[in-house]
């Protein structure tokens, strides 16, 4: 949805006011890995819990992508207007980062994984390499995101329905892929 809002905010108001978004998002991105590392510290030490988590996943991917495809039927084919808001993009990519509340868990599992691997050590430097690669990785994906439907925006790709069923559709091969990882442990 992050990325949908700040393609969205760069068709409508411009690249200026998506990347004040973007950096909104990012500040909270950098708290939501943060707080995911130390629940991998937490899971790490407690493995029993992940195989739970996997099985809530996939159940949260499957729902997110019903969701896209759903939203997607019902959305009309024309991008809307130019339309200047008085709001600041900033505290509003702040507040609906802060509503994702999927990197949290996300995060974890990935720490956990390159923990399980040796890759990674929960050294102050080395979580603090791990966050801002994290935080920047988004943002680089919101740029690219962003440009991506700048060069589409007079097409049928950038439409509402077309970006709502991509989601879905990314949604609902994450959860495949958690389905085959926990059959694989079972």
């Amino acid at each position: 949805m992050l990325n949908v809002s700040a393609a969205k905010i760069s068709l409508n108001e411009g690249h200026n006011r998506s990347f004040m978004f973007s950096f909104g998002v990012c500040v909270v991105v950098a708290i939501q890995v943060y707080i995911g590392v130390v629940f991998a510290k937490y899971l790490n030490l407690h493995p029993e819990i992940t195989v739970i988590l996997k099985r809530v996943a996939f159940v949260i991917f499957l729902l997110v992508s019903a969701y896209f495809f759903n939203t997607a039927k019902s959305s009309t084919l024309a991008i809307e207007h130019p339309v200047r808001s008085k709001q600041s993009r900033f505290f509003q990519g702040i507040f609906m980062s802060a509503l994702n509340i999927f990197p949290i868990p996300f995060q974890a599992y990935v720490v956990t994984t390159l923990l399980s691997y040796g890759w990674m050590s929960l050294e102050a430097t080395t979580i603090g390499t791990y966050v801002s690669g994290a935080v920047m990785g988004t943002f680089m994906a919101l740029y690219v995101y962003i440009l991506f439907f700048d060069t589409l925006k007079n097409t049928k790709i950038a439409s509402p329905k077309n970006m709502n069923y991509c989601i879905g559709v990314i949604t609902l091969v994450v959860a495949i892929a958690t389905l085959i990882n926990l059959l694989r442990q079972n």
